[in-house]
């Protein structure tokens, strides 16, 4: 029994932890780019400096491809 409730723990922990992981990032004005407010809304502590780094063409929004870019080189949650 100890052990049935010990891998029911476990597996919740786990289901909780991919439930967090999974944080979702909505293009709300649906131009398929991201703003800062945007990207602020899915991460709190994101900061201006760094999305004005991981906007690379310096248009004020970042691509799907910078965004992904950013989050592989740990600049923004992936």
């Amino acid at each position: 029994m100890k052990f049935t409730a010990l891998a029911a723990a476990a597996l919740l922990s786990l289901t909780s932890v991919a439930a967090i992981a999974a944080t979702e990032i909505k293009d709300a004005d649906g131009n398929g780019t991201y703003s800062f407010d945007e990207l602020k809304a899915a991460f709190p502590d994101l900061t201006e400096e760094v999305f004005k780094a991981a906007d690379t063409n310096a248009d004020g929004q970042l691509s799907a491809d910078e965004l992904k870019a950013a989050q592989d080189a740990g600049k923004i949650p992936a």
